[in-house]
């Protein structure tokens, strides 16, 4: 149907000058109520946090939907109308799945917000974050996954395609299984890891015999930084079905160990005396134990045990490394006859058989 009124007396440049003056409006009402928004947010870092990620999309999301309003009051019998439509239309589903993926994004960056892990019990910030991050990760696969499957259904020809394999849907849906199933089984194991919480970010591992902390978790893998600034990267899969250990699982609170080996008839209360001392004065002992015992005695000397503990495992660490260097340098300078001795016997048997004495014994 023709217009009544022409501002130029060519249809399509009417059009133009109208999707120009929808597009300035759209700017201008979205520029006005970001400064609104921005005025009265400022106040709180919540707000400002979504407002950040969002506005890039929110702002394009504003001009292709006053495109879409224009388009769709245009006569139908333009030319090229049609392909005009479904290039907004194209546009409209993209800048939805950005403004879905930035959504999630702004959320998840709110949970880390109000819950820093910079603190000394950070347990519960650590839980929420992962949960976050991976249900965050999870949800932008599946925004994005419809997001390009609503964009391929916009073109009729995928949507015959589409008609025509549901005949063969048995078999392709078993290839894909078998063919997605390392994708489809991190996706899962990431919602298991999100819900049951069996890590979490910076979280104590050790993993394949490796020691290190969890500085990420995507939709695919665990990034564990180890003590010597290596990565190793863990499928998600992999700490569902695999057994591992996590020192921070319910407390960073650890208790360690030092070993080592002493004379028999070494004095046990000096050392006892001087791992109380040691511990006292190590900026790295939390006072709740600090214990000295005999755990072995072999053919030529005992091994003693010392219990430490600490608030976490890197502080425990230093703290075993403390203590081992002290005892052993108390031992050598008020005890050096008490170390670890071999004793053997030298037997002249000439001369004790000349004599007619028994075998000497010396230490």
């Amino acid at each position: 149907m023709p217009h009544a009124f022409s501002l130029t007396g060519n249809v399509w440049l009417d059009n133009l000058l109208a999707a120009a003056a929808a597009v300035l409006v759209a700017l201008l009402a979205f520029k006005i109520t970001s400064a609104v928004v921005r005025h009265f947010g400022a106040r709180y870092p919540i707000a400002a946090a979504f407002l950040e990620r969002t506005r890039h999309a929110a702002r394009w999301l504003l001009v292709i939907m006053a495109l879409e309003f224009v388009w769709e009051h245009t006569p139908d019998e333009l030319p090229l109308i049609g392909a005009v439509r479904h290039g907004t239309a194209l546009a409209l589903i993209t800048v939805l799945t950005w403004l879905g993926l930035r959504v999630i994004s702004a959320f998840v960056a709110i949970v880390t917000l109000l819950n820093p892990s910079d603190t000394a019990d950070n347990l519960r910030a650590r839980r929420l974050q992962t949960q976050g991050n991976v249900l965050g990760r999870t949800l932008m696969v599946f925004i994005f996954v419809i997001g390009v499957a609503g964009a391929l259904m916009t073109f009729p020809s995928v949507r015959q395609i589409g008609t025509s394999l549901l005949a063969s849907a048995g078999v392709a849906g078993l290839v894909a299984g078998l063919a997605a199933r390392p994708v489809l089984g991190n996706v899962i194991a990431g919602l298991q890891i999100a819900l049951t919480q069996p890590i979490r970010l910076d979280d104590v591992l050790i993993v394949e015999g490796e020691w290190g902390r969890v500085e990420e978790i995507t939709g695919a893998f665990v990034v564990v930084r180890l003590w010597d600034e290596r990565r190793l990267v863990v499928p998600l899969q992999w700490f569902i079905e695999h057994p591992f250990q996590n020192w921070t699982r319910s407390s960073s609170s650890i208790i360690g160990t030092v070993f080592w080996w002493v004379d028999y008839r070494m004095p046990l209360e000096p050392l006892r005396a001087e791992l109380a001392r040691l511990c006292g004065s190590a900026p790295e002992w939390d006072r709740r134990l600090a214990l000295l015992q005999v755990t072995d005695a072999g053919e030529k000397s005992i091994q003693l045990r010392a219990l430490v503990s600490s608030t976490d495992s890197s502080r425990n660490w230093d703290l075993r490394c403390r203590v081992r260097e002290g005892l052993i340098a108390f031992i050598a300078r008020d005890y050096l006859e008490y170390l670890p001795h071999l004793r053997a016997e030298v037997v002249d048997r000439g001369q004790q058989a000349a004599a007619g004495k028994s075998p000497q014994r010396e230490d």
